[in-house]
């Protein structure tokens, strides 16, 4: 595996070498230094991708996630917002800025930006997931419990949506459902934190 990567680097390399305004080849560079971990030269290929292709909406969301993996949410939300102006129906940067959002307690913020990511994909799991949290966050239990059916339609067997429709069947008490589906996110791998364990008793 690790011989394939350094191929396909030395591939992108040869590319660029040809061609060093191609955005594509220097985007792919990127995701395969992405790929061993190699953040610092993934960022500079990242950079060199959209000073060659400034409409290139998937280097700026692979940037925002570097800033995420350094814990800097400005320069997440940064990006994702530069990758939605790029491309307006981008649906992975209108998740981005929702989740980051969300982080961040600006819950309202967070839904509207959820929302639009699902409206550009309506099978956008994370988004459709994230929403229904950002529901719960705002007290909106009814539309929290609507936003995790869809996303349990979308991925049955989606641990975080069981657990997160518990919760919401535990604010609307819905104790039986509660229940159920804390059983089944467990049953899924989901880990209940202490704290709440006691909630979900019978």
């Amino acid at each position: 595996m690790e011989k394939n990567a350094e191929e396909y680097i030395a591939k992108q390399k040869a590319a660029l070498a040809q061609n060093a305004e191609c955005g594509n080849s220097h985007y792919n560079l990127a995701v395969a230094y992405l790929g061993q971990k190699k953040y610092d030269e993934a960022e500079q290929s990242l950079q060199e991708a959209i000073s060659c292709s400034p409409n290139l909406a998937e280097a700026y969301v692979q940037l925002g996630g570097i800033c995420l993996y350094k814990n800097d949410l400005d320069g997440c939300l940064y990006y994702n917002k530069r990758a939605v102006k790029a491309r307006a129906g981008f649906s992975i940067g209108h998740g981005n800025i929702g989740f980051v959002e969300l982080q961040r307690g600006n819950v309202e913020a967070a839904i509207k930006s959820l929302k639009k990511a699902i409206s550009f994909n309506s099978s956008f799991l994370q988004a459709q997931a994230t929403l229904a949290n950002a529901y719960l966050m705002n007290g909106e239990i009814k539309e929290s419990i609507e936003a995790n059916k869809k996303a349990l339609k979308l991925e049955p067997n989606f641990a975080v949506s069981h657990f997160n429709l518990a919760l919401a069947y535990l604010e609307d008490n819905q104790k039986e459902l509660a229940i159920e589906h804390s059983k089944k996110a467990v049953e899924l791998g989901y880990e209940i934190p202490p704290e709440l364990e006691k909630d979900f008793k019978e």
